[in-house]
């Protein structure tokens, strides 16, 4: 059984879980750059993003499985790993992708950014765990720095009239995605993080590949030739390469101090997003920002290691 640890923070580990959040931020401005560059609909983008992580992940659930110092799954756990992989990735995924449609890389990443703030709340509502003052004070930030940031887009966004709608979509997968990491919390200690996570992610990746069958889509990949360096730098950059690095500083650095460093996800898509994308970074969004930061990362600091296996 793998096992992660609240360690000291070591140089190896930060520099490791901070390239990890810095190329997960590079997922929207991907997305957004091949959404303006070609005709490519989101679901045909998600799934060629899925088509080639798919080897890597199979390799890590083939050496995990391979290992006979390994328990099998057990069929309650089968269920709960393919469970949070559909819901958690699949779901979560397709919702920020479409959502990615209408709505800022910058804002994107701030509303994703939410998620321990939601996974704090499905602890308490569903698991009766208690919220401390500190924590209500977290989310008080929380909330207040996502309200003055997404209210100043909105007065520079005028002309969007599916601005609510992609907001929405990023809200529920941030929602989704939280309930994937409470879940996860609840299964990794009995399998292993590696093994969890490749496990997930093939029935994600199943989830996706039979949504985008059914839709009728298989044809365009025969003409996504001009698509397919999109889907190769979504895998590789921003999914595979960040999943595992975050992995490997959990288990170097422990759940408190990735949660912390990890701050840096926003502010780092909003850079980018000014210097690749060339969208405006405003006044409101800088200290909504702020106040994000501050809030999730007081949740990091206090109950990294609670959402991590409560």
């Amino acid at each position: 059984m793998e096992k992660t640890a609240d360690n000291k923070l070591s140089l190896a580990g930060f520099l490791i879980t901070l390239t990890g959040a810095v190329l997960f931020s590079t997922k929207a401005i991907i997305v957004k750059i091949a959404f303006a560059k070609t005709s490519i609909d989101a679901l045909t983008l998600l799934t060629l993003r899925m088509l080639f992580s798919l080897p890597f992940y199979l390799a890590a659930a083939w050496i995990g499985s391979s290992n006979k110092t390994r328990d099998k799954f057990t069929r309650k756990q089968w269920i709960n790993i393919i469970a949070l992989g559909l819901f958690g990735y699949y779901l979560s995924s397709l919702f920020d992708f479409v959502g990615l449609q209408y709505i800022s890389a910058g804002l994107e990443r701030l509303i994703l950014f939410l998620y321990p703030t939601f996974a704090l709340l499905i602890n308490f509502f569903f698991f009766k765990q208690r919220i401390t003052r500190i924590q209500q004070l977290a989310l008080l930030l929380t909330y207040a720095g996502i309200a003055l940031a997404y209210f100043g887009e909105l007065k520079i966004d005028t002309g969007n009239k599916n601005f609510f709608f992609g907001s929405l979509l990023i809200f529920l997968c941030a929602i989704t995605y939280a309930t994937y990491i409470v879940g996860s919390g609840k299964v990794i200690p009995q399998v292993g993080v590696t093994k969890f996570t490749a496990y997930a992610m093939l029935a994600s990746t199943a989830g996706i590949f039979v949504h985008f069958a059914l839709a009728g889509n298989i044809a365009r990949l025969e003409n996504a030739a001009g698509y397919w360096q999109y889907g190769l730098f979504l895998s590789i950059i921003a999914t595979v390469i960040p999943t595992f690095l975050i992995s490997i500083g959990m288990k170097k650095i422990g759940s408190n101090n990735v949660a912390i460093i990890s701050g840096i996800g926003p502010v780092s898509t909003i850079i980018q997003a000014n210097l690749v994308l060339g969208e405006k970074i405003f006044t409101a969004q800088i200290i909504g920002t702020i106040l994000v930061v501050i809030g999730v990362l007081l949740i990091g600091w206090k109950t990294g290691k609670k959402l991590e296996k409560s």
